[in-house]
């Protein structure tokens, strides 16, 4: 066994390639194991290229609406193929830019599947066919995950999952989309702006469960305008294929649903499979999920798990977190556990959704008493000259005992560009800061973050516009 190293890392997607990086910066000597392509799900057949497609759709909406401006546009329809060829150049651009990243940081990158042994040795499968083992001193399993699928909906031809979506070169006429997450209402959103006539199929009461109702409610309206089926409190029971290439999907109750694709949208499964674990004693759920404690350390010493392979939240910002949290208690150095109550959420749908904290109903349920203040797009001057209006920002605040409010708990977005609007509530609620503190800062005008300035105002007593 002729390698050593302070650190290998198992998977290359973000939790992955932040904890190799991040520790290289530290001085420390890594190796990087990765069975595919570096950037994982998220950058290869994820975040990145749903985003792309996104944006893709957002141009087409932008075509369709430009004669409100005063501007004579027509299009004849959207290449999907070229949005395909755009999509791949982002992709690979941000894979080469990740690589030369491995060499300039001196990570040692090992293309094949890498297992662990006992006494934090790693056993590599390369992609050439040979197999090699590396000891280490430390190991972070990263190896990511996988989306699910259900019984009777076998992946291939016409029924898809993310993986196989974010590889169309062409538009589907009728498309259901079965899960109304977050997920599942990005790809309804990006498909229904590029002229699909699309379903969504959620066996919850209602699509975005979880989610502020006033925020969800504000996205269920949107998608009935963009004509939308969305289908709630229902059971899937089976597909069948039909002589011209459709798809029929039939139901407990009710008429069933022909459709071109179906895109299996129920979640992701931690990705344990491949990891050997052998002699060691590094512990995995019934779910699939590596057991850890609140610094991400698994039942062996020296052995860390993070990202989707662990069970919080399965966000690419959390992996970067937990890579940083892991290299920082396994050097032993000040390392503070993450409030994962508190990290940021973003739903990239048109309408965006973007959140950090509680829901009203989770803080009432947490046994606060909260005061709450909403503000609409429609009086924000930015939103009405973007044309954006649908949305709103809603905060949930503490009550004081003398009445007064206080400590702002959560912050709920939903409307134009939230995503990139969040930052501001995100810092408010994890700095436990109070509506007064805030409302100290003076917001740009006209922009669509004063909204989030107006609303804490008036949580003060004293408003400008409400």
């Amino acid at each position: 066994m002729a390698d050593q190293f302070d650190l290998v890392v198992i998977g290359g997607g973000p939790g992955g390639y932040a904890s190799a990086f991040y520790a290289a910066s530290c001085g420390m000597s890594v190796a990087l194991v990765e069975r595919d392509t570096i950037g994982g799900t998220c950058l290869n057949r994820g975040c990145i290229p749903a985003k792309a497609f996104l944006e893709t759709a957002a141009a087409n909406r932008h075509v369709a609406h430009a004669s409100e401006f005063g501007i004579n546009a027509t299009s004849s329809g959207v290449d999907f193929s070229v949005s395909q060829a755009r999509k791949a150049r982002i992709v690979d651009g941000l894979v080469k830019g990740l690589t030369g990243l491995t060499k300039s940081k001196k990570v040692t990158y090992l293309l094949g599947t890498g297992s662990l042994e006992a006494n934090r040795v790693v056993n590599v499968q390369l992609a050439d066919g040979t197999a090699t083992k590396i000891q280490a001193t430390n190991v972070i399993l990263a190896s990511g995950s996988v989306p699910r699928t259900i019984k009777g909906f076998p992946i291939g031809g016409s029924i898809m999952t993310s993986d196989e979506v974010l590889m169309l070169n062409t538009i589907p006429k009728r498309i259901a989309v079965i899960g109304g997450g977050a997920i599942g209402c990005e790809f309804a959103s990006t498909f229904a702006d590029l002229g699909s006539q699309v379903s969504i199929l959620e066996g919850a009461p209602k699509i975005l469960p979880g989610l502020d109702p006033d925020v969800a409610n504000v996205v269920v309206k949107s998608f009935t305008k963009k004509k939308i089926n969305i289908k709630t409190g229902i059971v899937v029971t089976g597909q069948s294929s039909l002589p011209d290439g459709s798809t029929q999907i039939t139901f407990a109750t009710g008429d069933p649903l022909i459709v071109d694709v179906v895109i299996m949208s129920i979640g992701r499964r931690a990705f344990s499979d491949a990891l050997g674990l052998s002699g060691t004693a590094v512990k995995v759920d019934d779910r699939g999920f590596v057991v850890v404690n609140d610094y991400c350390q698994t039942g062996e010493p020296g052995v860390y798990a993070i990202g989707d392979l662990i069970n919080t939240p399965q966000l690419a910002h959390v992996a970067y977190a937990e890579a940083i949290l892991s290299i920082k208690h396994l050097r032993g150095e000040n390392a503070t556990p993450i409030m994962y109550d508190r990290v940021p959420w973003a739903i990239y749908c048109h309408p965006e959704v973007a959140w950090a904290g509680p829901s009203e109903e989770q803080a009432r349920d947490a046994g606060h008493d909260v005061v709450v203040a909403k503000h609409q797009f429609r009086a924000n001057s930015r939103a009405m000259i973007l044309g954006e209006i649908d949305g709103l920002v809603k905060v949930i605040a503490k009550k004081n005992t003398d009445g007064s409010v206080g400590q702002v708990l959560g912050v709920h977005m939903v409307g134009p560009w939230v995503t990139e609007q969040l930052a501001a509530g995100y810092l408010a609620v994890n700095w436990e800061a109070s509506v007064d503190e805030i409302a100290e800062f003076v917001m740009p005008h006209p922009s669509l973050s004063e909204l989030f300035g107006e609303t804490i105002l008036s949580l003060t007593g004293r408003s400008f516009n409400a």
